[in-house]
Parts: structure tokens; C-alpha cells; sequence
């Protein structure tokens, strides 16, 4: 009866050297993690924990918990349930027009013509400057004795208070959003269309089918991609306007441009409800994730 010797499994030869470059892998990616485990899950963790405690930093003692108060209260809050409707309001007046501009942009310099690109990068231009500084110079423009007046004076017409009336004062500040946003939209809308086949083009134009049906059949299912980021993009940018609302109107006036993330603001460091205001965070986190929700499945059934 022949004996055997059990076979030892030896360790391929480059397992070794997999696990060191995973190592070193590791450690290269691990500022990164320590970056978005600091400064962005601990605060948020933090944040969500402080929404059911009361907490002023100014007062003695710590927070204090309190359960579902700070949620509760934001019920009956009608400063709250202004804000949200004017940041509804604002999402709404400034997303439709700023893609569908952006997108005719796109077309237009997504032909070949003497100084395109000039035009491109005169377009991207107000991407690239900090918001707050093109709030500043809109706010100038906005002001009594600023450029829009003097263009009204000029054909004879009355002044208006662009920021100081609270029928207009949203529509101001939507329109120097839209002027900001194009952009960025343009460019990656014009990605998208370069990246369609031009053999779906030329076999549309084969078949006899015009501009429009080029356009519903070839052009939009091929930039559902890209437009499903776009949209989801504005709108968790949109929802949390803060800066060009407190240099142009501060929430004013009476409150017709007070958004949820601007009531944020004076809660906690006007107010030093961290609280509360930590509660109307996360709502308006939940009301960013059921709007975008609600609009990607919007665009992606149109286009089916």
C-alpha cells in the first residue's frame, strides 16, 4: 500500500506582489478617504444627531435632546414653509430655461465656424468666476442708478426697483443665476452631442427624416445621459442657493427671497438654534433627493 505526502499549496508568485501594490494603493487613496471621513460623513453624522437636541453653543450645558420637536416645529413654521416654497419656486423658474438655453447654445457652436472657439470660451466665461463676485456686479446692476435702469432710461422707460420690490426680486436673482449656469450646461451638453454617432445622423437623413424628428429621435435619446446629470446637477446646486441671495437681497425683501439654505444661515449663526437649523438641513436634503428624483424620472420617461 503506497503512502502519499500531502501537497502543500505554495502561494502563486505574484500574490505577494498583489498585496503590495494594493498596500500602496491603499495609501494613496487614504487622504482622500480621511478628507470625506473627517470633513464630510463626521459633520453630517453630527449634524443629524444635533436635529433632535436643542442646542444654543452660547448657552451653558450641552445639547439637549429632545426627540422629533425640531421636526415637529418646522410644521408650523410658516418662515419654513416660505423658504421651501421659494426654493421650489426658484428651482423651477431657473432649471427649465437655464437647460433649454444651454442646450441651443450647445447646437450652435456644435457647428464648425470661424471663431467657435472664442465663442465657446466667451460662453464658458462666467462659469469660471466666483459666484459671489458676479453677485456683486449684478447687484450694481440691479441698484437705482445701475446699467438696467439706465437701458429703460434710455428708451424712455420707468425705473424699476429690480431688488427692492418683492414682486421682482426672485426673478432678478433667477435671472443672474440662469447668466451663470449657462456655461457650464453649454459644455456639457455640447460634450454629449459629440458623442452621438454621426452615422445615426446621416442614416436619419437617408430615411427623409427632417430637423424636428432628427432632433426628437437621434439628438434627445442620444443626450439622456448627459441630461439626466445636468438636471440632477442644477437642481442640488439650485436648491441650495445661499450666495447670491445674501449679496443681492438678504432674504428680502419681506421675505419673497428667503430660501431654505439662507433660513439655514440665520438660524444657526444669527439665531444660535443649531438645532433647528440642523433639522431644516436634512429636510431640505430629503426635498433636493424627491426633486431630483421626480425630474430624472420625468426626463428619462419623455425620452423612452
Amino acid at each position: 500500500m503506497s503512502t502519499s505526502t500531502p501537497r502543500t499549496t505554495s502561494p502563486r508568485p505574484g500574490h505577494r506582489r498583489w498585496n503590495r501594490i494594493q498596500l500602496i494603493g491603499l495609501l494613496f487613496v487614504l487622504p482622500a478617504v480621511l478628507y470625506i471621513l473627517i470633513f464630510q460623513m463626521i459633520p453630517v453624522v453630527y449634524g443629524f444627531i444635533l436635529s433632535f437636541t436643542d442646542y444654543n453653543p452660547i448657552r451653558r450645558g450641552g445639547p439637549e435632546f429632545t426627540g422629533f420637536d425640531n421636526y415637529a416645529e418646522l410644521i408650523s413654521n410658516p418662515e419654513f414653509g416660505n423658504a421651501l416654497l421659494v426654493t421650489g419656486r426658484y428651482v423651477l423658474q431657473v432649471l427649465p430655461l437655464t437647460v433649454v438655453i444651454a442646450l441651443v447654445l450647445a447646437m450652435l457652436v456644435n457647428r464648425p465656424f470661424r471663431g467657435v472657439g472664442l465663442f465657446r470660451s466667451a460662453l464658458y466665461l462666467p462659469h469660471i468666476v466666483s459666484l459671489t463676485v458676479v453677485s456683486l456686479v449684478w447687484l450694481w446692476m440691479y441698484s437705482p442708478n445701475g446699467l438696467f435702469n439706465d437701458i429703460l432710461a434710455t428708451f424712455g422707460l420707468p425705473q424699476q426697483k429690480w431688488l427692492l420690490d418683492a414682486d421682482t426680486a426672485l426673478n432678478a436673482a433667477s435671472a443672474m443665476r440662469i447668466w451663470k449656469a449657462l456655461g457650464s450646461n453649454m459644455v456639457l451638453l455640447l460634450a454629449g452631442l459629440q458623442s452621438i454617432p454621426r452615422d445615426l445622423y446621416e442614416a436619419a437623413r437617408v430615411d427623409g427624416a427632417g430637423r424636428w424628428n432628427t432632433f426628437r429621435y437621434v439628438t434627445l435619446p442620444g443626450l439622456r445621459p448627459m441630461l439626466v446629470y445636468v438636471v440632477t446637477m442644477d437642481i442640488i446646486f439650485l436648491a441650495q442657493g445661499f450666495a447670491e441671495i445674501y449679496v443681492l437681497t438678504k432674504g428680502g425683501p419681506l421675505g419673497s427671497t428667503t430660501t431654505v439654505n439662507y433660513l439655514i444661515y440665520t438660524e444657526a449663526f444669527q439665531y444660535n438654534q443649531l438645532g433647528s437649523a440642523s433639522a431644516m438641513a436634512f429636510v431640505l436634503f430629503a426635498f433636493i433627493v424627491g426633486f431630483s428624483v421626480l425630474s430624472v424620472r420625468s426626463l428619462v420617461g419623455r425620452q423612452k
